[in-house]
């Protein structure tokens, strides 16, 4: 099983590294022949509009978009969940996503680099064990469809209750950044789903 790791921008080696971890073999994917060798994708924080402009640069959009709607296992966090999802509030006019997942997100919806925080979450998935969640400028999950389940919402602050984590079949989608943490039982989650796609 080989997990490529979308290579245009962001936390590129973060997630390289959290999968290892977790017992996948991991590679940076920046090619589009790069593509039909990888079981499932990871697509990483970074900054969603400039992931946009350079996967189509780099005559990526079509082919992910291809995989994504045959069935190819894929993890987006932060600005990996804006590129996942069908729908997006507050983008650029000329952003596009991937598409995949029945979701509609916010960008930016926690506001500003100076607003970034951390909450511990409660997430079924990962055991009792609180999950340390780190947002960075983090975009939230405004509405799901009826095939979507929500794994995790903020628990405290004023965005309590916002939904951002999810999960519709072999998509899953983070608004925080489980890489930068340290605790791979996110990954080890994706790594699992995969093994069982």
């Amino acid at each position: 099983m080989t997990i490529g790791v979308l290579a245009v921008q962001g936390d590129v080696r973060e997630h390289l590294a959290a999968l290892t971890a977790a017992g996948a073999r991991a590679v940076p994917v920046r090619r589009a022949e790069e593509i039909a060798q990888i079981d499932a994708l990871v697509i990483p924080g970074g900054e969603s509009t400039t992931i946009d402009k350079l996967v189509r640069a780099f005559g990526l959009r079509e082919l992910l978009r291809e995989r994504l709607a045959g069935g190819m296992p894929a993890y987006g966090s932060c600005a990996g969940m804006i590129l996942l999802a069908d729908r997006l509030e507050d983008g650029r006019p000329d952003q596009e996503t991937l598409g995949g997942l029945d979701i509609t997100v916010r960008r930016n919806a926690f506001g500003r680099q100076v607003d970034s925080f951390e909450d511990d979450l409660h997430i079924r998935e990962l055991g009792p064990q609180a999950f340390r969640a780190v947002f960075i400028r983090a975009p939230w999950v405004e509405s799901v469809g009826a095939e979507v389940s929500v794994l995790a919402r903020v628990e405290s602050g004023p965005a309590a209750g916002a939904v951002v984590a999810v999960r519709q079949g072999p998509l899953l989608a983070t608004s925080f950044h489980p890489e930068v943490g340290g605790d791979t039982r996110f990954h080890q989650y994706f790594v699992d789903l995969v093994r069982r796609a």
